[in-house]
């Protein structure tokens, strides 16, 4: 048997329950791994509060945890990748393999993508050729940082093709998501802009690389701020809802914003006419691929790259970790530290 933080209704933090599950063995293609460190993002908390279509309540108790880094314990038949005691990072991304999309690629764009689940436990049963090796120096807590913050951040930087000297505009830039981008936008030579409704919170992801910070949330105050800055190259929306068209307003003419999230919103309104007369591009993006992971794991070795890391909890305050979470009072990723 195991420990593993089940999802035991659908009531926030407090329908978190540590409990007692069946210890998992390995089938053909896949590894168990010993959890060292789950990442805790938005998407677990939309399905902890009843927001997903992804789980319902047949599915209880349910055990969440995207980003999962630890060792190797046992691996199945006809796995050659990875050998038990290899230090891991499992990228998510689930596939079928078979579709158009993932023969031609890029991954992500695959009809049946879907999301791991399963991490927030003591050991984790994944498909072992998702399992992307630590180089000496990556330490397992990081790593459990990259998969859906950085590795999403990356793939949007690279969908707006930010490079050095551009300004790059993160709306909502104290969450894993924004704070993840202003780190990449530093690494690529870009510089960034993001707001917040904390001055402290801005104070911290300034320390981090972010060029200017804005403390607001009026969609009005933030477009007037980014606008006497200059135009801006490309836009990193996870926000959605009115942030969308901000993010357009302040687009140069042929700019680019990628969306991945919903978090002040599923629906936004835009001014047509401004997208299509300024060439501008809203680009759809979800994750990345395990090339974008295998990346950004390989800045944290090359020492280019330190993911932020708010706090770390035992499994048993997972539910402390996620109230955390609900607060918005952090900066950077939660990890459960199994």
């Amino acid at each position: 048997m195991m420990r593993v933080a089940a999802f035991s209704d659908f009531t926030g933090p407090a329908g978190v329950s540590v409990i007692n599950h069946p210890a998992p063995e390995p089938g053909p293609g896949e590894a168990v791994v010993s959890v060292e460190a789950c990442a805790i993002n938005r998407h677990d908390l939309w399905i902890l509060e009843g927001d997903s279509a992804m789980v319902d309540t047949d599915d209880l108790p349910f055990v969440s945890g995207l980003d999962v880094a630890g060792t190797v314990d046992a691996v199945g038949e006809g796995v050659t990748g990875v050998d038990p005691g290899d230090r891991v990072v499992l990228c998510p991304n689930e596939t079928c393999g078979t579709c158009r999309y993932c023969r031609e690629g890029p991954e992500n764009l695959c009809e049946n993508f879907s999301l791991y689940h399963g991490g927030l436990a003591e050991a984790a049963r994944v498909q072992a050729d998702r399992l992307v090796g630590l180089p000496d120096g990556v330490e397992t807590v990081e790593a459990a940082a990259l998969p859906t913050a950085y590795m999403t951040a990356w793939h949007m930087l690279r969908r707006v093709e930010i490079g050095p000297g551009d300004l790059v505009f993160v709306p909502g830039v104290t969450g894993g998501v924004g704070v993840a981008g202003v780190q990449l936008a530093s690494v690529l030579g870009a510089h960034s802009v993001g707001t917040s409704s904390s001055q402290t919170k801005l104070n911290r992801v300034e320390s981090l690389g972010l060029d200017h910070a804005i403390e607001s949330t009026d969609p009005d105050e933030i477009r007037a701020a980014v606008t006497d800055l200059g135009t801006v190259d490309g836009v990193l929306n996870h926000l959605g809802g009115a942030y969308t068209q901000v993010g357009l307003d302040v687009l140069r003419r042929g700019g680019r914003m990628a969306v991945c999230g919903r978090t002040a919103g599923g629906t936004s309104e835009i001014d047509i006419p401004d997208l299509f007369l300024g060439h501008k591009r809203i680009i759809g993006s979800t994750m990345g691929t395990q090339g974008d992971l295998e990346r950004v794991v390989c800045l944290v070795a090359d020492g280019e790259l330190t993911p932020e890391i708010d706090e770390t909890y035992p499994l048993e305050a997972t539910g402390t970790a996620f109230a955390a979470m609900q607060d918005r009072d952090s900066v950077g990723k939660l990890v459960v530290t199994p």
